[in-house]
């Protein structure tokens, strides 16, 4: 008999670039949406808020691709430590890493002998791979790449800080807070439903998280360019 085969759909391996296109996108719709329904709030006109909306987009875009390769980057150089560590453990104490591999298999439930015999067979093909992904937590699925993450975080946040512009251009002046504000109230409803379709979870949840915060922050930038706008 042939043995039946399936393949299965996992969404770890999108942890990395995921997490950076949806921080990216979110960002730069929620923030420059805000920034321009506060300029429109303030009773500013057509060229004043397209300004700071292309002021915004490219400096968040700067901002969260900075931040985003550092940040990975930390973890990355941590990462390397701990690997470096565990290479230096490896060659001067063989015996005591083979045995502290083994106690990790039998707390996952394996029996004595076997959790040796499966810590010997690892180490014999790939001692530092078997320590990294079973001790450290470390496998090519969920490797940092800062570049990678740096380069989705500040195309996606332009990707989304764009829509709110394009939005303010194509809206009369006196109507475009009201304007931006319901689009991107839209498009958070989309891009909260696609990132959790995404990663695997519930649509509807994340498409509500992700447009109350949205919300939240226009509603506040909107309060600020009322009261302190120098326009009537």
């Amino acid at each position: 008999m042939s043995r039946l085969t399936h393949n299965e759909v996992h969404m770890v391996h999108r942890i990395g670039w995921l997490r950076a296109a949806v921080l990216g996108a979110n960002d730069g719709l929620v923030s420059t949406a805000s920034l321009v329904v506060g300029v429109a709030s303030a009773g500013s006109d057509r060229s004043a808020i397209l300004i700071a909306g292309l002021a915004g987009l490219v400096a968040g875009a700067m901002s969260m691709a900075a931040g985003e390769y550092v940040s990975v980057s930390s973890q990355a150089d941590a990462e390397k430590a701990d690997l470096e560590r565990e290479r230096r453990e490896l060659a001067d104490n063989p015996a005591g890493e083979l045995d502290e591999l083994t106690d990790i298999y039998v707390a996952r439930g394996l029996s004595e002998p076997l959790a040796r015999q499966v810590a010997e067979q690892l180490m014999a093909g790939d001692a530092l791979a078997a320590h990294a992904r079973d001790e450290l937590g470390i496998s090519e699925t969920v490797e940092t790449r800062p570049i990678q993450a740096a380069i989705v975080s500040a195309l996606t946040f332009s990707a989304g800080a764009i829509v709110p512009i394009l939005v303010a251009i194509a809206s009369p002046t006196a109507a475009t807070g009201w304007t931006v504000a319901a689009t991107t109230i839209v498009g958070l409803a989309i891009l909260g439903g696609l990132g959790a379709s995404a990663g695997g979870a519930g649509i509807a949840k994340g498409a509500i998280r992700v447009t109350f915060w949205g919300a939240l922050a226009m509603a506040a930038t909107a309060v600020i360019g009322t009261v302190f706008g120098v326009a009537a």
